[in-house]
């Protein structure tokens, strides 16, 4: 039920919410509360500069959003919405750049030494002669 109500979000809002203050942005995921009362929609805003601005607008339609979303859902209950920004990508980009930190570090400790022998012994090794 979460992905249908992403996908029907995205439509809706692409469709029938005509805001200017609404950047560029994609819903990334819907968790719905188990008695599905509630949904926390994810939002990757791809607009940098607006990004505060599309989550506060989004928050202020979602009665509106709710509406819509209730005609297209076969559901007794149709979960009141609460969008939140999705920071997993700069988190990811924040993850790589500490994880290419400790491998310069590292090499900068521990230097690799160019070794003619150790590419002989290696060849040799899978040729079956040591």
């Amino acid at each position: 039920m979460a992905e249908q109500i992403r996908r029907d979000l995205a439509e809706i809002v692409r469709e029938e919410l005509k805001d200017p203050r609404i950047g560029l942005f994609s819903f990334t995921e819907v968790r719905l509360s188990k008695d599905l009362s509630s949904a926390i929609v994810f939002c990757s805003v791809l607009d940098i500069e607006h990004g505060s601005e599309t989550i506060e607008t989004l928050n202020h339609a979602a009665g509106f959003l709710r509406s819509r979303i209730a005609g297209r859902i076969h559901s007794r209950t149709v979960p009141v919405f609460r969008f939140l920004k999705d920071d997993s990508a700069e988190r990811g980009e924040a993850m790589d750049a500490l994880i290419r930190k400790a491998v310069s570090s590292d090499e900068a400790r521990h230097p690799r030494q160019n070794d003619d022998d150790s590419e002989i012994k290696i060849e040799n090794e899978s040729n079956g002669k040591t």
